[in-house]
Order: structure tokens, then sequence, then C-alpha cells
């Protein structure tokens, strides 16, 4: 076969790659039992070669979980080794420093079998409704408080199931038959990707996926590597603030664009909160290398290759870089910070290219009712559930931002009718914040308006995870800072709520979330008059704000 037939063809056999591991992420997302693998598409699935180096991801997935996970599968080889697999094994854990930084997370790992021999390796990361403990939220003072602490083990040995494991597993979670199902579906997520890939191997009679693997991995690097050749050298500095919990969290960075990598520098960092925002290494890698890669090499697949040249320097003594074991619950409050981090030094470096900041965290607010909340005297059957909201995303150079989009996860917003379904709660309202995009030549998305009750009005709790309250996303060039969150209840004298924490919604009250708008780019009154009026016309932007900061007449 000529060169050029080759690389046709191995590009071809890519391609095919990539639909496996789509094809094996829709299956998690039909089985799944959990509304936030099923509906949000809080999950990641991908393919191994034998060395742990991930050769393709789905589409569908997060950077926190996919980024995450290609370290992880080098984890389970260490305890599990490839010649000691059998067909039909699958090994899981949800150890944070391991996996993707919190329990919450589980991580499948299952070897792909063709004619008695090991080609591949399937791994899957999805975030579970419970998984025991004080549930998802930051109050935890170490891990152990925080849930089930599953180690790397077997839960399928040769296609039998691990009966203690799931007798532990069941016994340990609030949710019992979600967190058992959503195991077999990992499991038969990744069982679909392995057929698949059988198949592609027969078809175009591959003994083994070594030679695409260095294909797609010598494909990749030289890609991302022209890309970082094309940078101007130099260090560049940027710092964040986030709420945090018993008090503000710097998040510095200084990054150096050499001519064959970046290395990002996070010195001066804050330290460690006695409470769950901690960071594990693995989760700060995670979006730090996706912030990146947005700006540097949006168009190259992510694998092993394409991240390889982006190195992180975290201190032993920073959040970023939390031991076990701290507690690490919420660890995307802080973390999905980083991208607009790396955005912020990038934008001395190539400002043509560099969104404003954006609300950035998720505002998913887990929500509890039932006698776990208001014992015998309770008006509600228990329930535990968490819904997942974005606020808006910041200003880019030529476009507005996106309204009550989640960026950096990705994840999708659930409809109410889903979490309405599964739990008894009732969205009262849920429609986009009017004056809270950051005003710019290019305006940020605009947040939302959410009010959330119990049925019968019955009282039930909310475990705050909220950020970008006291330090909303700034806008660059000139451009505003979109709007800060507020979180509290619909009282006549609108009580505050702590951002963090577990709280109470009082019987008759409602839950009232205000979520963060992004930041502008650019000098307001340089904005188009025709998007100003038609925003006001939308009912987006008050006659009056349209006036005193764009200078339009409406």
């Amino acid at each position: 076969m000529n060169i050029a037939l080759e690389t046709i063809q191995r590009q071809i056999q890519w391609n095919r790659l990539i639909a496996v591991v789509e094809e094996q992420a829709q299956t998690m997302i039909r089985t799944a039992f959990s509304t936030t693998v099923r509906e949000a598409g809080d999950l990641s699935a991908g393919i191994f070669d034998l060395d742990a180096r991930m050769l393709a991801q789905a589409v569908t997935g997060t950077p926190g979980h996919v980024n995450s996970m290609m370290e992880s599968v080098g984890h389970f080889l260490k305890k599990f080794p490839v010649a000691g697999m059998q067909p039909g094994d699958h090994y899981i854990t949800n150890d944070p420093w391991l996996g993707t930084g919190h329990l919450h997370d589980l991580t499948v790992v299952t070897p792909a079998f063709r004619k008695g021999k090991c080609v591949g390796l399937f791994a899957n990361t999805a975030h579970i409704i419970d998984i025991g403990g004080l549930g998802m939220g930051p109050e935890g003072r170490s891990v152990f408080e925080e849930g089930l602490y599953i180690p790397i083990v077997k839960c399928f040995d040769k296609g039998v199931p691990n009966e203690t494991f799931f007798d532990f597993i069941r016994a340990g979670s609030r949710t019992p038959v979600e967190l058992e199902g959503d195991i077999y579906s990992l499991c038969a997520c990744n069982d679909a990707g392995a057929k698949r890939l059988v198949e592609m191997m027969d078809e175009f009679h591959m003994d083994s996926i070594d030679p695409l693997a260095e294909y797609i991995f010598d494909s990749s690097l030289k890609a991302t590597l022209a890309e970082i050749e094309k940078l101007p050298r130099g260090t560049y500095s940027a710092q964040i603030v986030s709420d945090g919990y018993e008090a503000p969290v710097t998040l510095k960075a200084a990054m150096t664009i050499h001519s064959d990598r970046i290395v990002v520098d996070y010195a001066g960092t804050s330290g460690f909160s006695q409470r769950g925002i901690n960071v594990p290494a693995a989760y700060c890698r995670a979006y730090s290398c996706f912030g990146i890669k947005c700006v540097v090499a949006p168009e190259i697949p992510n694998n092993w290759a394409s991240l390889a040249p982006f190195v992180m320097e975290i201190p032993d003594d920073c959040i970023l870089n939390t031991p076990r074991p701290y507690p690490v619950s919420v660890r995307h409050v802080v973390g999905q910070l980083l991208p607009d981090l790396m955005m912020g030094c990038l934008h001395q470096a190539v400002p043509g290219r560099v969104n404003a900041e954006g609300s950035s965290c998720l505002w998913n607010p887990p929500l509890r009712g039932g006698a776990q909340v208001s014992g015998q005297q309770a008006e509600v059957e228990d329930f535990e559930v968490i819904t997942f909201n974005s606020g808006g995303t910041g200003a880019r150079p030529g476009k507005d931002g996106l309204s009550g989009i989640a960026f950096p996860s990705g994840v999708r917003t659930m409809p109410v009718e889903a979490t309405e379904n599964v739990a008894s709660v009732i969205f009262w309202e849920k429609q986009l914040r009017p004056d809270s995009a950051g005003a710019g030549r290019t305006r940020g998305g605009f947040g939302q308006t959410m009010v959330v009750g119990c049925k019968n009005e019955a009282e039930f709790a909310v475990n705050a995870i909220f950020d970008r309250v006291a330090n909303p996303p700034k806008g660059r060039e000139g451009g505003e800072s979109g709007a800060a969150g507020w979180v509290g209840l619909n009282d006549a004298n609108g009580t505050v709520l702590r951002t963090k924490g577990f709280q109470i919604v009082p019987k008759g009250r409602r839950l009232v979330l205000q979520l963060p708008g992004g930041g502008g780019m650019g000098d307001p009154k340089a904005r188009d008059p025709e998007l100003v009026k038609q925003d006001v016309a939308d009912g987006l932007v008050t006659a009056a704000n349209a006036k005193a900061i764009y200078g339009v007449e409406v």
C-alpha cells in the first residue's frame, strides 16, 4: 500500500474510532438511571491503548471527566495489569485522586478482546446522584464524610457481578436503585464500545490498534506543536478570585509559552480549604488544558498526544493540588474557573481569540426533602436530586456571549419536567435574567432567574454550591462585568442565603436563584445600536440601561 493510500485509510479508521466512542457514550445516556447522565450528559467515554494512552473521546462529555479520566486508566493498570484481564471483566473506582476529583463520579475501565487477545481498553465516567455520606455539598471536613469511597476493584468478573461489591453499594446510598442501575449502565456502555471496536478491526483486517494509535498520536502532536509555534513567546500572568467558603480564594497563574510547549505555574494560589471546595491535581490539569486548547488548538481532536505539550506546575500547598483526605466534593466550584484564568493569560498573547469571563461554575443545587429533612412531620416522600443550570458565557471578540449555556463544563441544562418527574419539587419560574449580561461592543450572555419550591409548599433543603456572587465575571477591553449571582428566599424581606452549605428552605417558602451573566467585550458605546434595540424589544435589556450604558434611546 502506498503512503498516500495508507494515510487516507488511517484517517477513515480514526473517524470510525470517534464514531465508536460516541456510540459508547450514547449507550450510557440511553440506559442511565441518574438524571445527571441521561438528561445533562455529565459523563465521558473514550478508548485507550494498552499503555493507557487515550486515542479518542466521545464528543458527548465534559472536560473535567474526559481529561481526568485520561490519567485514571494508568492507575487501573498498575493494580490490574492487562495480562491478568479476562473478557467480561469490569473495573471501577470513585477515588478522587485516581479518578475525576470527587466521590460522585464513577469511572469504569473494561478490556476489549478479539480472538482471545486484549486489543484495547474502554473507559467512561459518569456523575451519579448519591454516594452516601453528607451528600453532594461542601460541608464535609474530610473525604471520608463525603460518601462511600470505592478503591479500584473488579465489579464484574468474567461477566459475573461481584455481589459483595453491590451489597456495599446498595447499603451505602440514599438512591440504591439508581446507583446500581448506573453501574450496570457504565459497564454496558464499555461493552458496546468493545463490540464496535472488534467489528471495526474485522472490517479493516486489523490485528492491533497500535499502528492507528501511532498515527493518531503523531498527527495530533505535530498539529498541536504547529499551533503553539504560531504564538508569541513570553510569560503572561493572570488571577481570578473565587467566593470560596471560609474566605475568598485567589487563583494565580503564570503561563510561559515556549516553542514546543506551554507551561503554567500556579505559584501564589490560595492554600487548602477546610471544606469541600478543594481540587485534586488531575482535575486542575483537566480544566487548565481545556482552557488552553479552546484558544490554541480548538480544531485538533482531544487525545493523549494533543494534550501532552500543556504542562502544569502546581505547588504542593495550593488548593489546586489538595491531597487526601481533604474534602473535595464540590471541586468544580473552583476548578471550573480555570479556563477563564487560562484565557486571562492568553488574552495578553492573542487577544482576538479570547472570550471575556463567564459565569463559569455550574449552578447545580442538590435538593433534598422528606423525612431526612423534616423527620416524622414530613409532608412529602424522601427525595435526593440534582439539577444542572448555567449563567451566561463571556462575550466573544466578534459575537455576543451565550445565555444559560454551560461553559466550560459543556453539560446540558436539565429540563425542569425531568427533575419534577423524579422528585417532589416544582419550578415556579425559569427564565433569562434581564440586564444581567455584561455590556460591551459584544455583550455577555444572560443569566437566569429560577424559583424552586417543594410540593405542598413543604420545607426542603438545598446544599448550596454557588459562586460568582461576591466576584462576578469580568469584562475585557473596556467591557463591563456581568451581573453577580444571588441566592435567597421569596419572602417579603428577600432573605439572603449562604452561597455554599446545607440550608433549609422553610415551609411556605421557595428558593430563588439569580444566576450570573457573562462579562462584556469592548466599549459598550461601540455596540451596534440595532442590536441594543433588539435586546430591548426581546425584554433582555431595559430601556433605561440601553440609554445609560449604551447611549441608545429606545
